[in-house]
């Protein structure tokens, strides 16, 4: 049987919608292994937005200071839990949109930092603070140890 090409055209076209994948299909987010005191609150809070933003975090209950050291943040950075997400090191409360950022544009860095504990970030936005929000940084540091800002939270 001979077939038109303007119908080939038109079943081609049919069988790739029909099997194309599904729009709402998105690739994984890469694993979030984090290094926090077993019994602060506010980086299982942490944890939780991570896990809500799509992300599949792991979690060990010790070693948070060891693990900044060993993956090479200065201290001058300091938080209370210590991550690494695809190579790159998160410190304190990143967010999650900053992470998914950071992870798109790959820059040549040693991760981000959210020094100290800012109130209204990530973590650290729980009903106790009472809608409480401080301004605070994320710095994307450099494996030289050199920050800049990477997003301004006001």
């Amino acid at each position: 049987m001979n077939v038109p090409m303007i119908s080939r055209r038109r079943l081609l076209l049919s069988l790739l919608a029909t099997t194309a994948l599904p729009t709402w299909a998105a690739p994984a987010q890469p694993r979030v292994d984090v290094w926090k005191d077993p019994n602060c609150g506010c980086c299982g809070d942490w944890v939780k937005h991570l896990e809500a933003e799509g992300f599949t975090v792991r979690v060990f209950a010790t070693g948070a200071d060891a693990a900044r050291r060993r993956l090479g943040l200065p201290d001058a950075y300091a938080s209370c839990h210590t991550a690494l997400v695809d190579g790159y090191v998160l410190e304190g409360h990143v967010p999650a949109t900053d992470i998914r950022r950071l992870l798109a544009e790959r820059p040549k860095a040693l991760g981000l930092a959210v020094p100290g504990m800012p109130v209204g970030s990530p973590g650290m936005d729980g009903p106790v603070y009472q809608g409480r929000r401080d301004p605070y940084d994320v710095l994307l540091v450099s494996r030289e140890g050199r920050s800049t800002v990477f997003a301004r939270y006001r």
